[in-house]
């Protein structure tokens, strides 16, 4: 699992494994992760399902009660199958722009 941390953000990728073995990891490694905003780079998964982005709402929906961002980005599910819910986004970019938005928002209280 590598991480790319750049201030209050950290961008997580694994090459090379199941997304099983991949939210096993990102579990495991939650507790060093969570006081950081959360950027979940799916593009090395070749095929994706919306079932297996609704895996990722457990920790999505623990990340966000905190007051964190937590932002999966990937061009391989339409939108539509997602819950609003959960944070998808097709570019790396895009999901930079949804965290600082919400943490405005955090800030402005709303």
């Amino acid at each position: 699992m590598i991480f790319d941390k750049k201030g209050t953000t950290t961008i997580v990728f694994q090459e090379k494994i199941s997304l099983a073995t991949f939210l096993e990891n990102l579990n495991k490694a939650y507790p060093k992760l969570k006081h950081d905003n959360i950027i979940v780079n799916l593009f090395s998964f070749s095929k994706l399902t919306a079932g297996d982005v609704l895996e990722f709402l457990q920790i999505s929906n623990t990340h966000k009660t905190s007051n964190k961002s937590f932002v999966l980005v990937t061009n391989k599910v339409s939108y539509d199958e997602i819950p609003d819910e959960i944070s998808v986004v097709p570019t790396i970019q895009e999901a930079k722009d949804i965290i600082e938005m919400e943490e405005i928002e955090r800030d402005l209280g709303i």
